[in-house]
Order: C-alpha cells, then structure tokens, then sequence
C-alpha cells in the first residue's frame, strides 16, 4: 500500500497507541499539556505527510543548544524546520501566535547547527523556511492550519 491510504493507516495505529499510552500517563502523573503536544505532534507529522512533505526528523535536538525542533521536513526543495503548536480548544489567542521573537532565535539557531551537519558545500545551498503549524484537537476531529514562511533567518 502506498500513498494516503496508508498514511491513513499509520496514522490510525499510532492514535490507537497514543490513546493507551495516555491511560498509562495519568497513572505516572505525567502533565496533561505535555501529552497534549505530543499528540499534536503526531498529528502534524501524518498530515504534513499527506501534503506531501517528507519529514526526516522529530523532535530533533543539539547537544550544545537549549530546545528542540519539533518537526524538520522537506517540501519540494525547500528544508522546512516546522514548530508545532497544539490547543484542545480554540480560543481567544491563536496557537500560532506562541512563536514569539524568543522562540524565533532559538530555532534559528537550532536550524543553523542542523545545517552544520550538511556537506560544506551543500550547506550554505539549501533554501531554508519556518513554518508553524497549528492543531486544534477539537471534540469533533483533529483541524490544522499550516503557515509556511512565516519568519525568516
């Protein structure tokens, strides 16, 4: 199987493990916004997928740096370093509007050491964005708003 019908069902199978796996949180105490995010992390990942980008990395963190990136893909050719932001609810303030000019400078800086990993020449080559991705885990399904480009380095 290939294609979106089989993103469909990875997507299927994760949310069915990510369901016990929250059973099993409450029971450690483990804070209820972190399984939040996470879920809404892999919910991006799925539907970024079924737009066609190629996503090679999760959670991606430096040794040197403080933070971490939450999804880095390709679409098309463009690297995209994608910052996920999850809400169980829609309200007065936009998930998005949490990617703040602190939050800006620590993945510039996390994409840099990224970038570092790359052939010397290649490097300083690849066309690089900044993409935030909301997800909205609402009572009646899973919504997403994707805003590509949205600072720059």
């Amino acid at each position: 199987m290939m294609g979106t019908a089989w993103i469909g069902i990875q997507a299927w199978t994760i949310r069915r493990l990510d369901a016990l796996a929250a059973r099993r949180a409450v029971g450690r105490g483990w804070p209820a916004h972190l399984a939040t995010g996470e879920r809404g992390e892999r919910e991006a990942l799925f539907h970024l997928r079924k737009l066609g980008y190629t996503v090679v990395a999760r959670r991606w963190k430096s040794a040197k740096l403080w933070g971490d990136i939450d999804l880095i893909g390709w679409d098309g050719e463009w690297l995209c370093f994608i910052e996920v932001k999850t809400r169980s609810g829609r309200d007065a303030m936009a998930a998005e509007s949490a990617v703040d000019r602190e939050k800006q400078h620590m993945l510039r800086k996390m994409a840099r050491a990224y970038l570092r990993g790359f052939p010397e020449k290649l490097g300083p080559e690849v066309p690089v964005r900044f993409d935030v991705m909301s997800v909205y885990l609402l009572p009646t399904g899973v919504e997403f708003e994707l805003y590509r480009g949205v600072f720059g380095w």
